[in-house]
């Protein structure tokens, strides 16, 4: 589904990413590790066409996107549920669906499946997106980026600052989307949670990749964590 390789980056002179590579197969749920400041988030924004790479191929499906716009990105299947969720503030919930739809076929999804999958989504369905809660805005941006029948779906902080039980409807939903076929790359803090979730973890330190494994791999090496994920 994603194939990232070599992948190169900077913010002007300062490299941020030093050939990271990996995969996200179809279907799959791949975590991507790591503490705040090693490159997770340029990561996403170099897949995205956000910050167009320096170096290394970034490949959807078997199309060749590296450095290509954001739009070609999403139509080729990609969607995304940005770090601090950047819903439109002045659209109402139900506006800010709408804004994202794009046909995918009869298993397409539409208001009538987000709303199902969160209820309380439809309840505030009229407010302002700046009149949601947290959890609110971030079951919003999932819902906004399913609106686009995406094949692949990216969190970058799937649950950063949210209540517990928000947490766990979150945890809820991605499982869903997992049973459902659709692929996810997830960046969070939350270890324990994200293992029952992902197939596999890539950990990221300063801008490159220096572990990947399975459930049983991360458990069976937890200095792993000790090195790489605690702060």
């Amino acid at each position: 589904m994603l194939t990232v390789e070599a992948l190169d980056n900077a913010y002007g002179a300062s490299r941020i990413l030093f050939g990271v590579s990996f995969e996200v197969g179809a279907g799959e749920a791949v975590t991507l590790l790591g503490r705040n400041g090693m490159g997770k988030t340029t990561t996403i924004k170099s897949i995205f066409g956000l910050l167009p790479p320096r170096g290394g191929r970034i490949v959807v499906n078997g199309r060749d996107l590296t450095g290509a716009p954001p739009h070609r990105i999403a139509r080729a299947g990609l969607g995304i549920v940005p770090e601090g969720r950047q819903i439109f503030p002045n659209l109402t919930a139900e506006e800010n669906l709408i804004a994202t739809a794009r046909g995918g076929g009869r298993a397409a999804w539409s208001l009538s499946r987000i709303y199902e999958l969160f209820p309380r989504l439809k309840e505030r369905r009229r407010n302002m997106g700046n009149q949601l809660s947290g959890g609110e805005q971030q079951m919003l941006a999932i819902g906004r980026a399913l609106m686009t029948n995406p094949r692949l779906v990216v969190l970058d902080e799937a649950t950063e600052g949210l209540a517990p039980m928000i947490r766990e409807e979150i945890w809820a939903c991605l499982a869903r989307l997992k049973a459902e076929g659709v692929a996810i790359l997830v960046i969070d803090k939350n270890v324990d949670a994200l293992a029952r979730l992902a197939d596999r973890h890539v950990v990221i330190e300063k801008g490159e990749i220096v572990w990947s494994g399975s459930n049983d791999d991360l458990r069976a090496a937890p200095q792993i964590k000790e090195r790489y994920l605690q702060v």
